[in-house]
């Protein structure tokens, strides 16, 4: 009988694990630093969490099941809701804002699986909850882009945009929100010609040609701050969207306050959902062709959605294994260090027990290492440890304990140094 793993899903092993949790600590480090504090929600949540934040359709891209007392679960194929759902039931009432809060885990989409894309993957995100102001979409924009840099991506290329520009159009042409939302749907699916033909084709979403006009125009403004005075001209005889463009000046000016300068104004950054309120951004890394987007994010009203009061949060989330693609894409393959720092090789069974009482010193004393378990030979031990590319051996050998002595090894250099068992912490230490 042969096992195997499940389609769309994959096995990480050790290098490959140290890698990941080496990407994960410096998103840590970052969001920490910027006053995030983790939560957890679970794993598997009730389906109408997933179905009331994005309609009945997204059922059959789910994992969803009946437990045995009959209640209608699915796995999370995204965390934003769950973050949601939390606020709601633990910090609505306790907790001052704004909330800062981040989280990592796995979510799971029953998707056909293809290059970048996988049934479980790995969100790395965050939530200001009750903050809305271009201020804080600033310093939720820095804080992504400081991110990337700590994981050496230097090329990251961040879009923006303000929803309530186009928003604003709709609401002056009095567009009704059916047909907003289908327009909304063709600008986020990110393809210019669909657009122009959904507007302007022989069956147009929207039967007003000045509109059409004026949103193919917007779409196609993509650069720097400079394309602000574009968009202003464009919009100059409209009130409702001016509104929302002084708060994307706003932004920019805040953007580069923060430090942030690699940003690209991108009208045809969207979003298809209605509970997005303001500023939608997009995180694109070249080198990574049709799987360049690593992040999105924005300003959004989803608490209103699940029954709460009216507050809006910003917030993003990573792919993490795009994140990791991206890693491998930019930077040389670096050589790993050994998992440990010392392998402890008793030379033969009479110091057996001495061997394992010094290596749970090390241990206790914070240095990382392994100890014979198997009673190999001293010839095969030393191979062993030359396999592990572990930098120092201590050689536990019974003459030198009768001076209470140890050889320590250096694998790289062949130096051997006889260590006072007591000092042994100390000179490995001293050596790091």
């Amino acid at each position: 009988m042969e096992f195997n793993k499940p389609r769309g899903t994959r096995d990480f092993l050790f290098d490959e694990m140290r890698l990941r949790k080496e990407a994960e600590s410096s998103l840590r480090n970052v969001f920490e630093n910027y006053g995030y504090q983790e939560i957890k929600t679970p794993l598997f949540e009730e389906l109408k969490l997933f179905t009331t934040k994005s309609g009945e359709e997204i059922v059959d891209q789910l994992y969803n099941f009946k437990d045995k007392s009959d209640r209608e679960l699915a796995l999370r194929p995204e965390i934003t809701a769950p973050v949601a759902r939390l606020y709601l039931n633990e910090l609505q009432k306790t907790s001052s804002k704004p909330i800062k809060l981040y989280y990592y885990g796995s979510c799971f989409r029953y998707e056909r699986p293809q290059k970048g894309r996988f049934r479980q993957f790995w969100q790395f995100g965050c939530e200001l909850i009750g903050a809305k102001s271009p201020e804080g979409e600033a310093e939720v924009i820095a804080m992504c882009n400081d991110s990337l840099n700590e994981l050496g991506i230097t090329t990251a290329d961040i879009n923006v945009n303000h929803l309530g520009i186009i928003r604003g159009l709709f609401e002056h042409f009095d567009i009704d929100t059916s047909t907003q939302r289908e327009v909304m749907v063709v600008i986020d699916k990110g393809d210019k010609e669909l657009l122009k033909e959904s507007l302007v084709g022989e069956n147009p979403l929207i039967e007003n040609d000045e509109l059409n006009q004026v949103l193919i125009k917007l779409i196609d403004l993509v650069g720097d701050k400079s394309i602000l005075k574009d968009i202003e001209e464009l919009i100059e005889p409209y009130e409702e969207p001016k509104a929302a463009f002084n708060e994307l000046k706003e932004l920019v000016e805040n953007l580069n306050a923060f430090g942030v300068d690699n940003y690209t104004i991108n009208l045809g950054v969207a979003r298809g959902l209605d509970y997005y309120t303001g500023i939608v951004f997009e995180v694109y890394i070249p080198e990574l062709g049709a799987q360049k987007q690593v992040c999105g994010g924005g300003t959004y009203s989803l608490i209103k959605v699940f029954g709460g009061q009216e507050i809006e949060s910003t917030g993003f989330a990573f792919g993490f294994d795009r994140l990791m693609n991206a890693i491998e894409e930019l930077q040389d393959e670096k050589e790993l260090k050994s998992h440990i720092d010392v392998y402890v090789a008793p030379i033969n069974d009479s110091v057996r027990s001495k061997a394992f009482e010094i290596a749970q010193t090390l241990r206790r004393s914070g240095i990382s290492c392994d100890v014979d378990l198997n009673r190999k030979k001293f010839k095969k031990l030393m191979n062993y440890a030359n396999n592990l590319k572990v930098e120092k051996v201590a050689i536990i050998g019974p003459n030198d304990l009768e001076e209470n002595k140890v050889t320590l090894k250096d694998m790289k250099t062949g130096d051997q140094d006889l260590i006072d068992i007591d000092n042994l912490t100390t000179a490995i230490k001293g050596d790091e």
